[in-house]
Order: structure tokens, then C-alpha cells, then sequence
């Protein structure tokens, strides 16, 4: 489990946070990030990008009047799993 402290981006922080979840987090590893507020419309941005990557949301919360925290597992999607297998057998 690795710490991350995003709030120097602003609200500019998902691109630096997806890349972070790529390069640093291993995979069924967590990642712990805390970024800004602002006007809460990071926080559904962070979920978007946790559900277009295939991770989980493993816990979300305000951490105090101007930051947020969560906890990103890199997990893979299982159907990902079965289709490569199903690949592979084929090949």
C-alpha cells in the first residue's frame, strides 16, 4: 500500500493519479491518494477513472474541510481474465 499526496495539481490531479495507479501500484496492490475537493466534481472524476480502468473503489471519505481520500485497489476484470484464457485455449 503506497501514499500519495495529489493536492499540488489542483483539480488537474486524475492524470497524474492514473499514472501512479499504472506504473507504481502493482497489481492487487492499494493505492491511498488525497487530493482537493473543489466543488466535489473530483470526487465523481475519481470514480470515473477507477471504473474506465477496471480498479475498485475500495474507500472513499472526506478527510477534513478541503480534502478527500481514497483507496484505489489495481484489480483486473475477471471477464478480461476468461477472454484471454478463452484466447489462448483457442490458439
Amino acid at each position: 500500500m503506497k501514499r500519495y499526496d495529489l493536492r499540488n495539481h489542483g483539480v488537474d490531479f486524475i492524470p497524474r493519479l492514473v499514472e501512479l495507479m499504472n506504473n507504481e501500484i502493482s497489481q492487487d496492490e492499494n493505492g491511498i491518494f488525497l487530493f482537493e475537493i473543489g466543488d466535489f466534481s473530483a470526487v465523481q472524476n475519481v470514480a470515473d477513472a477507477v471504473k474506465e480502468n477496471n480498479w475498485t473503489l475500495m474507500n472513499s471519505l472526506k478527510f477534513n474541510e478541503v480534502d478527500w481520500t481514497v483507496v484505489i485497489k489495481k484489480t483486473q476484470d475477471e471477464s478480461t481474465v476468461v477472454e484471454n484464457t478463452t484466447e489462448t485455449e483457442e490458439e
